[in-house]
């Protein structure tokens, strides 16, 4: 059936934010669906709130709304665009909630517009867990055991029936939020009362217990004539019991019979055709009791979902845009594959490889949270790798990491006492658990042991017993021979591995391995194993024969380095700079090439660059790749700067190796990096910073500290998104620092203390340097104050409470640091205003986290600027070929040009201490938070406004607001009050804030304290919480007091989703966005027209 002719315009939901759970993944299923879209000339509007994502540059959809997720918002853009279509099967759960709630309010029916790639009631039957029974019912297949609960009452019955320990799973939540095991009837008030709350239904499913059983997923695809094919299987490492998306996947399932693939297969097509998925991708879980067979549905995704992206990159099958064509009508066996360019659609793909994903966790960041694994998924990110066996890909993707701990496998052989330490280890699911096992078996544990413990299949057990073989032949040979080192490679170790176990350096292996000639051959992923030439240049590396597939090239290669695994402070914002660059280099007649190993990307997209490999990002597997491509043709050089501190940590060892890095010099980067040299560019320029040393031991700490005052700010020096950075207020709190740091404090990396800026107000610069002429992106004005990692901070753009004199001498300062550290690119400078004196905070030579924001807000593309000026474009030619503005740059932006805020989502839901409470949600310098959205508006008050209600705390216009200040905000406060009570709202207090407002002259209702000694019982801010009577939550941390009532109050407005607001600067904020809301309806504007009206606004002003 060809193409639909009745659709000429389509609405494309995006997912919003980066959370856990819902990652940037998305970004890349939605940037394929609008680049197919656009190719079958269909105009495409798009709403997402998420500025670092590449499907919301301008030039991708031909109208892109960066506006919250609502159904309310989502029907204003509908109003105003009078699509046909709306295709919401690409921006995950938001997506789909929003289509539900857009169908519920009439509004698909009253502007005439429809679904496709779903309906309404496939949605629904696959989400709605009780109808999902049924049709597993209707299809010959078994479901688990399990009774819907509305109310505890109905739980601890339905306990009776089901008997602990059962699974808790609310309905219509994303990444299993509020979901868990609950072993007896404590646990089960825990987690199903939470659970009744996250459910947008208040409903939840209570379900026999399939702990401990193998867990397996299939990835479908549907088109209108019922076609369906298999695209992948993927079996987990981990049994059932720990999240998908925080266990160890592989694919293709490897521990599955024939007969039992078969029957999964069949049982996948009975489900999508009886779910009624008209066209597109879905997914569907499975768990198989080990001890007799039986095979249990345990739910499926009506859509494309975090497997799909990991599935698509496995097999080279691009999901997400064959899903986009067969929504328009087109049928599988009309759809060209792209990889092989000869064969259609229509087949499964067929792999001679093997997959490993491993997921990426941030426990670091949140010390009191429980690290143990459970329904509820907890990784921030996932890498992926290639291999030709499992333990090849397991170790490859293992080292693709980039974590010291729970990453490399260690082959120290423990003894019998640490032996039992480690079996008992491995009693609970932890990110350790796969080390604790490998190492167990090291020291004698036996494969039975280890599988009455962990259940793992005993195939994957067998294969760490492989591995450990290996590492034990490597450590007992006389010498490293050709043959020897073939078997290490095979099996995925690592020069720095083979060097540990041989007492070696890692460098001098990789001398003795090249002097023997063993290199990888790079392999071709081509969905077909072979059968067909792959036309895609997507490549893993393998030590398996002598034939490399990487085709000759004549044009010079740009080889861009990417990110590595998302993480907290490392996220998609540097993908999109890599991207960016990839784009840039194409169309300066480069041929590119990417690094990366993260499956969630749009940069491992392989119709993104000319050639994709799929590799560590680790220096030993860098340093081949660029060897491979020197072999096949010219390379120009290498950019580390675009992907985070990840590549830049390599830019000195690939210069020492004799590699061309292209942009700025390490040297360069060295002088930004290291505090001492940093520090004489900031004399010579006759610019301060706040005063400051270094110390490698307590006693050099303390001395800096009492010389400069407290408070400190103490951090490891060369670390990214503020690891380790904590607000230190006496010697005592000091001391505890130095001890319990994670990072190692050596001469070549100490600690760094500075005197931190109390009432400061942050400034943040993006800006571009040629050696020449500085162009400035965007000067960022924080709205907390500093202390406060900027990348949890909001921001506004253009600042809107700097004087104009103020905003110049940030541009000198800026143009002499970036002259004196000597940048050809990118640069990104904080600074800290206090009395009038502008401090320099710290300097980053590389794209820093917020350029997609600064680029969407002003309408200039800086990643791609920076790449072109490391090639040795000027900033001059630049201007003239129009890609930067002739007339302005982002300092000079004139009055009338868009507000764009910047807000932070912060993840604290998601991690709780082992009792079950929220960790606290107090900010401070280091970074916690997982994404951003942008509010987008031609006043202030109103992009504040969107940005609070697009990371879902929208602001209320009436109704109670807790407030309760630190001693040093009450002055503040008074006149926030007075306004709030002039609007109508009530206040409710507790103590000494109460005290003050009430001399002057407001009223307020009192509560009692949680903490308080007094034996009363009266009523506690935490009851009016709980019963939803507070709206709004006012509460400043005071000093170190972070654990008393404090805590216990933001803890419970985050789980409850109540607004809270806990800095100063911020309620004076969170008042004008409240008036304005108040007193003006919003207008939903597309990036496109902001550009055309900045444009229109500075012809006026020439």
């Amino acid at each position: 059936m060809p193409k639909r002719t009745d659709l000429t315009s389509v609405l494309v939901i995006g997912s919003g934010p980066i959370v856990i759970g819902q990652a940037a993944e998305f970004d890349y299923s939605g940037t394929q669906a609008i680049r197919v879209l656009k190719e079958e000339g269909i105009r495409v509007v798009l709403v997402n709130s998420n500025p670092a994502t590449i499907m919301t540059d301008p030039e991708m959809a031909d109208a892109t709304y960066v506006e919250p997720i609502t159904a309310d918002v989502v029907e204003k853009i509908i109003a105003a665009e009078r699509p046909d279509a709306i295709l919401p099967t690409l921006g995950g759960q938001t997506a789909l909630n929003t289509a539900i709630q857009l169908d519920e309010h009439g509004v698909l029916e009253k502007y005439d517009v429809e679904l496709i790639g779903a309906n309404i009631a496939a949605i629904e039957l696959g989400e709605d867990r009780e109808q999902f029974k049924g049709v597993v019912e209707r299809c010959g297949a078994e479901s688990a055991r399990s009774m819907i609960v509305h109310s505890m009452d109905e739980a601890l019955q339905a306990a009776t029936e089901l008997g602990y320990p059962m699974v808790v799973r609310p309905s219509f939540t994303m990444g299993g939020l509020g979901s868990g095991m609950a072993y007896n009837e404590a646990d089960l008030h825990r987690i199903a009362g939470a659970g009744i709350q996250y459910s947008p239904t208040s409903e939840v499913l209570l379900e026999e217990s399939i702990l401990g059983w193998k867990e397996y997923e299939f990835e479908m695809m549907r088109d209108s004539a019922d076609n369906v094919i298999a695209l992948c299987s993927i079996e987990n490492f981990d049994p059932v019991g720990v999240h998908t998306g925080d266990a160890i996947t592989v694919a293709p399932a490897v521990t599955l019979t024939d007969r039992e693939y078969a029957k999964m297969r069949d049982i996948s097509i009975k489900i999508i055709r009886e779910v009624g998925v008209a066209t597109g991708g879905c997914n569907i879980q499975f768990a198989v009791n080990p001890e007799d067979g039986r095979i249990v549905v345990i739910e499926m995704n009506p859509r494309v979902s975090r497997s799909s992206a990991l599935a698509s990159k496995a097999t080279g099958y691009p999901i997400a845009k064959i899903a986009t064509k067969l929504s328009l009508g087109y049928t599988l066996d009309e759809v060209l594959n792209d990889i092989t360019g000869t064969t259609t659609a229509a087949f499964e793909p067929a792999l001679d490889y093997v997959v490993v994903k491993v997921p990426r966790f941030a426990f670091e960041k949140f010390p009191a949270a429980d690290a143990t694994l459970t329904t509820t998924m907890k990784a921030v990110g996932e890498v992926m790798s290639f291999g030709r066996n499992f333990s090849e890909a397991l170790q490859k993707a293992l080292r693709s990491l980039e974590q010291t701990n729970d990453a490399e496998l260690d082959f120290t052989v423990p003894d019998d006492a640490e032996v039992a330490e480690l079996l008992e280890a491995a009693k609970i699911a932890t990110t350790s658990r796969l080390g604790q096992i490998q190492r167990a078996l090291l020291g004698g544990a036996t494969p039975e042991q280890i599988f009455e413990i962990t259940q793992i299949d005993p195939w994957f057990i067998d294969q760490l017993v492989l591995i450990n073989e290996v590492a034990t032949q490597i450590r007992n040979a006389d010498e490293l021979t050709k043959d020897l080192l073939i078997h290490a490679k095979r099996h995925g170790f690592s020069d720095h591995q083979i060097g540990q176990l041989r007492h070696m350096d890692e460098a001098v292996v990789r001398g003795v391995r090249h002097a023997l000639g063993v290199r990888p051959v790079y392999k071709s992923v081509d969905t077909a194993a072979g059968e067909h030439i792959a036309q895609a240049p997507y490549h893993y590396s393998s030590y398996d024969g002598t034939e490399t597939e990487i085709t000759a090239h004549t044009r010079p290669t740009a080889i861009i380095l990417g990110s590595g695994p998302n993480r907290i402070g490392q996220g998609v914002e540097f993908d999109y700079s890599c991207v960016h660059a990839t784009m840039a280099m194409q169309q300066a007649g480069y041929d590119t090439v990417l690094v990366n190993c993260n499956p969630e990307t749009v940069s491992t997209d392989s119709d993104m660059s000319d050639r994709l490999y799929f590799e560590p990002l680790t220096l030993e597997d860098v340093l081949e790749i660029i060897h491979a491509e020197e072999q096949t043709g010219p390379v120009a050089g290498v950019f580390v700067q675009l992907g985070g501190q990840t590549p830049l940590k390599l830019a000195q060892d690939l210069a020492d190796a004799g590699v061309t890095i292209l942009g700025t010099s390490p040297e360069a980067i060295d002088l930004a990096e290291h505090r001492g040299l940093f520090s004489q560019v900031l004399q010579e320029a006759g610019l301060t910073a706040p005063k400051n040393g270094t110390a490698v031991s307590f006693e050099d700490a303390k001395a800096v500290a009492d010389e400069i005052g407290y408070p400190v700010l103490v951090r490891p020096s060369y670390v990214l998104g503020g690891r380790g950075m904590e607000i230190v207020y006496d010697e005592a709190q000091l001391e505890a620092y130095i001890q319990n740091s994670t990072a190692e404090i050596t001469a070549e990396h100490p600690v760094l203390v500075d005197r931190f800026l109390d009432d400061a107000i942050e400034i943040d610069v993006d800006a571009l340097y040629d050696g020449h002429e500085l162009f400035m992106g965007g000067i960022m004005e924080h709205i907390e104050e500093a202390g406060i990692h900027s990348g949890d901070s909001a921001c506004v753009l253009p600042p809107t409470t700097l004087a104009p004199n103020v905003l110049a001498r940030v541009r000198e300062a800026t143009e002499a640091i970036a002259k004196g550290v000597g940048v050809r690119g990118l640069i990104n400078i904080q600074f800290a205003l206090a009395a009038d004196i502008l401090y320099v905070i710290e300097a980053n030579p590389r794209a820093s986290r917020t350029v997609p924001f600064v680029s969407k807000a002003t309408g200039v593309a800086l990643a791609k600027a920076a790449a072109k000026i490391g090639v040795g474009s000027t900033i001059a030619q630049l201007r003239e070929t129009g890609e930067l503005p002739a007339t302005h740059d982002g300092w000079s932006l004139p009055l009338g040009a868009p507000i764009a805020v910047k807000e932070a989502v912060l993840p604290f839901t998601r991690f709780r201490t082992p009792e079950g409470r929220v960790v606290d949600s107090l900010l401070g310098p280091e970074m916690r938070s997982t994404g951003e959205v942008m509010g987008i508006d031609k006043y202030f008050d109103t992009a504040y406004a969107k940005s609070q209600d697009a990371v879902g705390g929208r602001l209320p216009t009436s109704g109670r607001v807790f407030v309760s200040v630190a001693n040093r905000d009450k002055r503040g406060i008074v006149a926030h009050a007075k306004r709030l009570t002039d609007m109508g709202f009530e206040l409710v207090s507790t103590g000494g804030t109460a005290d003050v407002l009430a001399r002057n002259g407001i009223t307020t209702e009192i509560v009692d304290k949680i903490t308080s000694d007094a034996e009363t019982t009266g009523e506690t801010i935490l009851d009016q919480l709980e019963d939803g009577r507070v709206d709004l939550v006012i509460n400043t941390p005071s000093g170190s007091d972070a654990r008393g009532d404090g805590y216990e109050i933001r803890a419970a407005a985050n789980s409850l989703g109540v607004p809270l607001v806990t800095t100063l600067a911020a309620v004076g904020t969170a008042l004008q966005a409240i008036q304005a809301q108040r007193e003006y309806s919003w207008d939903v504007t597309s990036l496109q027209e902001h550009d055309r009206r900045l444009a229109a606004v500075i012809k006026n002003q020439q």
